[in-house]
């Protein structure tokens, strides 16, 4: 990084500064420049550039949080292995009963919450959405979720939206409408967010909240141009693992997440899927992967493995 000074206009004793860098995508080079201020002395351009610095650095990642799996090339041959994986589900969304889907609703509910720590059990939840009966001692918020999360798969079954920005905030609304203030509301700026592991170590950053925006809409778009390219179930984890990636929500992404996950494989005719709270750690590991190798693999494998769970889950498979 380097600072650039320009002269306004014709009075040579008027200076702007910058601190510039140069960014290299490929074989594009391009320059991030963030305005310091004019006619600074060296102690306000010192202290300046410091933020400055950080700030330029906060959109060098930002630009990162979004690398290679939009530029994914599978070999023909691989896409040959995963089509080949996904007819192993020998399942289509319209084979499933109102019973199958009552079913996956309630084991769906109890996992994606529990994954994000709701104290309600399995028994409990099953209770609150079969029969509304309310669980005594358990967190409000918890029984708003369920029932909120349990409503937002109904409504991914009816919409006819793919992925849009609009999809995801009506889902996150449904989900959190009882429960947080923010519901079906995009980070505004300045509200920055972290995943925290049980020992207080920050496993993910989200992207910086000023670009929340601008990395969505790329998502979107890449969907839209490759939504005929690629088998749903990488299409699925890209937009699943991406949108993780980018934290649009100050809290509750991990339940939108995977209930985008899930739109996307219904709307290319595949049954939903539930990730379960025993498979958490591999859950996270593959987000892992995917953030830090851009590897789509492990998650792919996970889809595979909860499916066949679903598989004996779904009385009318054969039809």
């Amino acid at each position: 990084m380097h600072i650039e000074i320009r002269i306004q206009g014709k009075d040579s004793k008027k200076k702007k500064y910058y601190l510039a860098h140069s960014l290299r995508r490929g074989k594009k080079v391009r320059k991030l420049r963030f305005y310091l201020g004019l006619n600074l002395t060296e102690k306000e351009l010192a202290q300046k550039r410091k933020y400055a610095e950080e700030t330029i650095k906060e959109r060098i990642r930002a630009e990162e949080i979004i690398p290679d799996p939009f530029h994914t090339v599978l070999s023909s041959e691989e896409q040959e292995e995963l089509k080949a994986l996904e007819s192993k589900c020998d399942i289509k969304v319209s084979h499933l009963s109102e019973m199958d889907w009552a079913k996956y609703i309630r084991l769906f509910t109890y996992d994606t919450n529990a994954i994000e720590g709701s104290t309600l059990t399995a028994p409990e939840v099953d209770s609150i959405l079969v029969k509304n009966k309310l669980p005594k001692d358990k967190s409000k918020y918890d029984i708003s979720e369920t029932y909120g999360v349990s409503e937002a798969v109904q409504y991914i079954r009816k919409t006819a939206d793919h992925i849009s920005l609009n999809l995801m905030t009506n889902i996150h609304e449904i989900v959190f409408k009882e429960s947080k203030d923010f519901a079906g509301k995009f980070r505004s700026k300045g509200i920055e967010v972290a995943v925290v592991n049980a020992e207080g170590i920050i496993i993910h950053r989200g992207a910086p909240s000023a670009y929340v925006t601008k990395l969505l809409d790329e998502l979107v778009n890449w969907y839209n141009l490759n939504k005929m390219k690629y088998p749903p179930i990488v299409l699925a984890c890209v937009v699943h693992n991406q949108f993780e990636n980018v934290h649009p929500f100050q809290d509750g992404n991990g339940r939108v997440g995977r209930l985008l996950l899930n739109n996307i494989l219904l709307k290319h005719g595949l049954p939903p899927v539930n990730i379960e709270l025993k498979n958490r750690a591999q859950y996270y590991n593959a987000l892992q992967e995917y953030e830090k190798n851009h590897n789509l693999r492990p998650s792919i494998e996970l889809i595979i493995k909860e499916y066949k769970v679903m598989n004996k889950l779904f009385s009318n498979k054969n039809g």
